[in-house]
């Protein structure tokens, strides 16, 4: 966790944030350390954006659920389109 934390330039207690606000849910290795995917980093650096620019942590992490949702929506509307 702290690897992550440092490498995004937040602290370990805003990535529990966002594991409390299930934006992101780290694996666990055998010694218990938290092991976050590339995904999961992307998704906690978009948030640390919102939340440089105001937004709450918990609001953050909806509208990153939002966007996620919406980009796998289009992502399926365009293949049913190209695919028909």
């Amino acid at each position: 966790m702290g690897a992550a934390a440092e490498m995004l330039g937040v602290s370990p207690s805003f990535l529990r944030a966002l594991g409390t606000a299930k934006l992101i849910e780290p694996k666990r290795s055998s010694g218990g350390h938290r092991r976050y995917s590339r995904y999961q980093l992307r998704l906690a650096a978009r948030a640390r954006e919102l939340v440089d620019q105001g937004t709450p942590v918990e609001a953050a992490c909806r509208i990153i659920i939002l966007e996620d949702q919406l980009a796998e929506a289009l992502r399926i509307n365009e293949a049913r389109m190209t695919g028909e």
